[in-house]
């Protein structure tokens, strides 16, 4: 049986005793944020999709019938899957960090807020962290483009300061091409003089 479903999607899968024909299953989890999400079963007989939290495929190895499909549940898969569930990792998280105007110095709020990014960070086992500074559309293409850079570069040191490596934090700018708030150009606007970091 093949299960195809987005990256965020969490799949179980557990083969049955020697003893009895080879069973596979496939579980459908709940997404951590409540999206919708799916996954197809196939077996040789055809295809199965799952849609609903929970519902489960069945199929067994050299049946010609399609996958069956029934209904598991939390405290089910919880008791069935416990260490498997244990490994999965946390979602990623995200912050926004927003500067004074024309340069790299953080607003008071936000200099609180990079302190959680770097616990964040810090606590979670194999972090990587995507660091992407912005700014508003005061100045040129050019300049913003480095000046957004700055602002990713200024976190990224933070980090490496707080005992971060360095390799697994990848820093980029898109200056003033990615607007959190749509402006004219040369608009002094402080919802767009920010880095977004994710944190996986």
């Amino acid at each position: 049986m093949n299960g195809r479903a987005g990256p965020s999607l969490v799949v179980a899968a557990l083969l049955a005793a020697c003893a009895a024909p080879r069973i596979t299953q496939v579980t459908l989890l709940p997404q951590a944020d409540g999206s919708p999400s799916s996954v197809v079963a196939m077996g040789a007989g055809g295809r199965q999709t799952l849609t609903e939290p929970y519902q489960r495929a069945t199929a067994k190895a050299g049946s010609a019938a399609p996958p069956t499909l029934d209904r598991s549940s939390a405290q089910e898969v919880n008791a069935r899957f416990a260490p498997l569930l244990a490994g999965v990792p946390p979602p990623p998280r995200r912050f926004t960090l927003y500067f004074d105007t024309g340069g790299t110095r953080l607003t008071a709020p936000s200099q609180a807020l990079l302190r959680e990014v770097v616990a964040e960070a810090t606590q979670r086992s194999g972090a990587e962290i995507v660091v992407t500074g912005h700014t508003d559309t005061v100045g040129s293409v050019a300049a913003n483009d480095a000046l957004g850079l700055q602002r990713a570069r200024l976190v990224h040191d933070v980090l490496v300061q707080s005992q971060f490596p360095s390799k697994r934090i990848e820093m980029a700018s898109r200056g003033e091409r990615e607007p959190g708030v749509p402006t004219r150009d040369d608009t002094d606007e402080p919802l767009n003089r920010r880095v977004e970091i994710v944190v996986r």
